[in-house]
């Protein structure tokens, strides 16, 4: 019964044996673990009277921490409001200097404006101008001029001034002269060399007889990609020359120098608009020649005919090397035919004579005819790609549209040039075959006719 009852009391107070494992399983009879969980009751009562001491002196340091921060809110507002105050009084005491600044200023104030507007457009030129690529560090002093200006704190000097209107003139005069000077040189093909470099006037660098340009965003003198032809020589007699006058093209087109001569070099070329033909063009062409060696051999030809044939009529004999003479061989050969016989016999002498004499004629016919047509699909076909570069791009860029336009309309101009001597060529050469068909028509109709009256 009594080991009953201790273990009905074990099982009602497990909950707190489990805080104390280690002790639960150390007692050895019921009044060492009554002993234990007093003493573990004990312990925890301690332990949790310390937890709340500790948290109610947090709770005071924090109040006071929190007291301390709305102290310190309270000055800084009114730390804001003295500095929002001392602002409004510095910008009505500004106010009032900048009010009397400008009444001590007076017209200075609209000179000043005049000033740096007129260092401004002195600033662009200098900066676009191929003479800084001489004369460098022309602008810095401007920036510095327009900094015064139009600050409130600084004015510029006499000096200044001075120097702003000295940097023009200097710039008027440098537009006058002729000046050599060593500098870097940007070549074509990437790489830089030391060269003596003439600039004429604010107009053309060049250096060896090539023509150069000035970068005025990179600061580098290169070598125009294209030179102008026909102008080359005439800068390398510049660049030898010592006094007197020389030759010389020149670009008058703005302060750069070269941009109009860029647009001149820039167009294409007769071989390169050639080119933008692209097949059809290629076509073209190779049938125009064919044309010009047929019509040149058919011409040949036919001259050596018509001289044999002229030699024939002032023979008195037949020569079988010529049609003249086949066509009277005919009529020798049959002396006693009547006159319809001997028409006929002469007709169809005449008539075998015809496609020798004739040969290659109607070919240079087809081609005046062809060629154009055949320049008219390259442009067609030409339409066609630059519609769907619109379809793809967009129609934004007038010069691109312009360009493939233009190259869509070349192989129109080589059908029109093709056609055109071909039909020239045609005609010369139909002349002589038709002079040497009636010379032979002339003579049968004669000795028909002479054959009819011998009756």
């Amino acid at each position: 019964m009594k080991t009953k009852m201790v273990n009905i009391f074990a099982a009602f107070v497990a909950a707190a044996a489990i805080s104390v494992p280690a002790l639960a399983q150390d007692a050895k009879s019921l009044d060492e673990l009554l002993q234990m969980i007093e003493s573990s009751s004990i312990s925890e009562s301690a332990d949790s009277r310390g937890r709340e001491a500790d948290f109610k002196s947090d709770q005071r340091k924090q109040g006071q921490l929190l007291k301390n921060a709305q102290n310190s809110k309270v000055k800084e507002e009114r730390r804001s409001d003295r500095l929002e105050q001392k602002i409004r009084d510095n910008d009505i005491e500004i106010a009032k200097l900048r009010e009397q600044r400008d009444k001590r200023l007076g017209s200075l104030k609209e000179l000043f404006g005049h000033l740096t507007g007129a260092a401004g457009d002195i600033r662009a030129n200098l900066n676009q101008s191929i003479v800084s690529s001489q004369i460098q560090g022309r602008t810095e002093f401007l920036d510095e001029l327009i900094a015064k200006m139009s600050s409130d704190t600084r004015l510029p000097s006499i000096q200044d001034i001075e120097k702003l209107w000295y940097e023009q003139q200097r710039e008027m005069v440098e537009s006058s002269r002729v000046v050599k000077f060593n500098r870097s040189v940007l070549l074509a093909n990437g790489e830089q060399a030391e060269m003596e470099v003439v600039r004429v006037g604010t107009y053309n660098l060049v250096a060896d007889g090539m023509y150069l340009e000035y970068s005025p965003k990179s600061g580098l003198v290169s070598e125009l990609a294209r030179q102008p032809s026909g102008h080359q020589s005439n800068a390398a007699d510049l660049q030898v020359a010592v006094s007197g006058f020389t030759k010389m093209g020149l670009d008058p087109s703005g302060p750069l120098g070269g941009g109009l001569l860029r647009a001149l070099i820039n167009t294409p070329t007769l071989i390169e608009r050639w080119h933008f033909g692209g097949i059809v063009g290629y076509v073209i062409t190779a049938v125009f020649v064919f044309a010009i060696i047929l019509a040149a051999w058919r011409f040949v030809v036919l001259m050596g005919m018509s001289s044999k044939v002229s030699a024939q009529l002032q023979s008195g004999t037949s020569d079988t090397t010529n049609p003249l003479g086949r066509v009277l061989q005919v009529a020798a050969d049959n002396p006693g035919l009547d006159p319809e016989s001997l028409e006929l016999k002469l007709h169809e002498a005449v008539l075998k004579e015809r496609p020798e004499i004739e040969s290659g004629l109607n070919l240079l016919k087809v081609i005046s005819m062809v060629a154009p047509l055949m320049g008219l699909l390259g442009t067609v076909t030409g339409m066609i790609i630059t519609f769907q570069m619109i379809t793809l791009f967009g129609a934004g860029d007038p010069k691109a549209m312009a360009g493939g336009i233009s190259q869509a309309l070349i192989t129109t101009v080589l059908g029109l040039v093709v056609a055109i001597p071909t039909v020239l060529m045609h005609t010369l050469v139909n002349g002589k075959a038709q002079r040497i068909l009636h010379v032979l028509e002339e003579q049968s109709a004669g000795i028909v006719a002479g054959s009819v009256e011998g009756r």
